[in-house]
C-alpha cells in the first residue's frame, strides 16, 4: 500500500480548514441581530418652554435716576462718616445775595431727591452757608433762608418734612477760603449732610 504524500495531506488539511471558516462566517453573518430600541416618545407641547429665571445673583434693572455712581448696596452699608465723606448728596449753590433755586440748583436739589427715596430710613440736614461778605447777623438769616429753600424744594418733591432739618452756619464754614469771587460762588450753598440712617 501506498502512503499519502504530506504536501497533498497538508493542503487538504488547509483547504477543509477554510471552507470550515468561511462556512462559519457564513452562518455567522446570517444570525439577525437583535432589534435597535424605538427612540423614547415624546409629547408634543402646546407651548414653548419658557427660559429659565434669571438667577439671584444677576442685578435687578432699576429704572429710577440716581446722581450717584456708587451702586445702591455700596452706599447702604457705609457708615454716616464714609457716606459724608464721599456725600452722593450733592450742595445746590446760589446767586449773591440771594435764597433763590435756579434751574442749575434745581436740578442737582432733584438728584438728591432721587437719592433719599432710594435710602427712605436717611435723615438730613440742610445746612445753608454764605460767602464771607455781610455781616454776621445777615449771612445767618441768608444762609437759613437758603438752607428752607432746599427743604421746601425736597419736600414738593415728596420728601417727608421729619426727615430734614435745617441749620444756618453763615459764613463760618467756607468751602473755599480765598478771597475771590470763584471762591465766595463755592461758599454760597445749600450742603446736604446725612445725619441718621
Amino acid at each position: 500500500m501506498r502512503r499519502p504524500n504530506h504536501t497533498v495531506v497538508t493542503m487538504l488539511l488547509v483547504a477543509s480548514a477554510l471552507v470550515a471558516d468561511g462556512c462559519a462566517r457564513r452562518r455567522a453573518a446570517s444570525v439577525p441581530l437583535p432589534p435597535q430600541p424605538p427612540p423614547p416618545f415624546e409629547q408634543p407641547s402646546a407651548a414653548p418652554i419658557p427660559p429659565p429665571p434669571p438667577r439671584a445673583s444677576q442685578p435687578i434693572v432699576d429704572n429710577q435716576p440716581t446722581s450717584s455712581a456708587l451702586a445702591p448696596d455700596e452706599l447702604a452699608g457705609r457708615n454716616l462718616e464714609d457716606l459724608n465723606r464721599d456725600n452722593p448728596l450733592k450742595p445746590a449753590y446760589f446767586l449773591l445775595d440771594s435764597a433763590e433755586l435756579d434751574d442749575a440748583a434745581r436740578t442737582i436739589v432733584a438728584a438728591n431727591a432721587d437719592v433719599l427715596k432710594r435710602y427712605p430710613q436717611w435723615m438730613i440736614t440742610i445746612e445753608g452757608h454764605c460767602d464771607e461778605r455781610g455781616t454776621t447777623e445777615y449771612n445767618l438769616a441768608l444762609g437759613e433762608r437758603r438752607a428752607m429753600a432746599a427743604k421746601s424744594y425736597l419736600q414738593s418733591l415728596g420728601i417727608a418734612a421729619d426727615r430734614l432739618r435745617t441749620v444756618s452756619y453763615g459764613d463760618e464754614y467756607p468751602f473755599d477760603r480765598n478771597h475771590s469771587e470763584d471762591a465766595w460762588s463755592l461758599n454760597r450753598r445749600a450742603h446736604f449732610v446725612i445725619s441718621a440712617k
